[in-house]
């Protein structure tokens, strides 16, 4: 009985904070101000599909996926340097790493406003070293570089975790059989460490896909993603019912994405080494 109670404030905090705020999105999604009152309606998910709110997710999807891959692509590596060598000042670079983290978001965002300006940090090196400028701010590449930025962390952290725990003596093992090191990596440590990238895969992409601060520091406003859609219809249109119902179909997509990411490293774990 003890137990329960020691958990009550939980209970009440994921009540009011989580049950409770979930309740009034999907109540505002389904309703309609109209002359004679608030209306049921699904009126508000039918116009989710209309063929330009369907573009912006699309976009919000392709940035997405991309910035997730920049960040496996550059994540992977840098987590197994950390995991599997010996380095000095190992807990050191694992700070630098988290360090940004603490730092505001939206302050790490303007950031990159100076450094990508035409006349930011980016260029005055590059005419110092009598290099061509680049100009790739209020672009595609912006935004995803602010995504890859933000969100590398949450990719490198739990593939480092998952590496850091793999037992050195089962690569020896293999290692004495005479496989040599790119057998090693492809069927011993890559699929053992299948559940830290899945977890990682899941920590960026979600966030990517929902951004709306990066979007429109970076992009300029010239691409829209769906979180800029979302804050639109709350601050400025002034119409809850389809900012909400954008919201859950959003929370939807995230959690078949969820599920699938967490069948797939189910199945991995099951199948064992390749």
């Amino acid at each position: 009985m003890s137990h329960k109670w020691a958990a009550s404030p939980y209970l009440v905090w994921m009540a009011l904070f989580i049950v409770v705020p979930i309740i009034l999105v999907g109540y505002w999604s389904l309703t309609v101000k109209t002359d004679a009152g608030t209306q049921f309606t699904t009126e508000n998910f039918r116009q989710f599909f209309n063929p330009v709110h369907l573009k912006v997710l699309f976009r919000s999807l392709e940035l997405a996926l991309i910035a997730t891959a920049v960040c496996f692509v550059l994540g992977y590596p840098l987590a197994y340097i950390l995991a599997r060598n010996n380095l000095r000042h190992k807990n050191t670079l694992i700070m630098l790493l988290v360090v940004p983290m603490w730092m505001n978001f939206l302050l790490r965002t303007y950031a990159w406003l100076t450094i990508l300006e035409k006349n930011g940090v980016l260029n005055t090196i590059l005419r110092w070293l009598s290099l061509p400028e680049i100009n790739i701010l209020y672009t595609k590449t912006a935004v995803v570089l602010g995504m890859v930025y933000n969100f590398l962390p949450f990719m490198v952290l739990p593939i480092y975790s998952v590496l850091s725990k793999i037992d050195p003596s089962i690569v020896e093992a293999a290692e004495d059989l005479g496989a040599d090191w790119v057998t090693v990596f492809r069927k011993i440590i890559f699929p053992l460490s299948l559940p830290g990238v899945f977890s990682g895969i899941a920590m960026v992409f979600m966030p990517s896909v929902t951004t709306f601060v990066i979007s429109k520091l970076l992009g300029g406003g010239h691409y829209s993603l769906i979180g800029n859609l979302i804050e639109d219809q709350f601050r400025l249109v002034d119409d809850w019912g389809f900012g909400s119902a954008i919201s859950l179909v959003m929370m939807a997509l995230i959690l078949v994405s969820m599920a699938l990411m967490s069948k797939f490293a189910g199945e991995d774990r099951g199948l064992g080494l390749w």
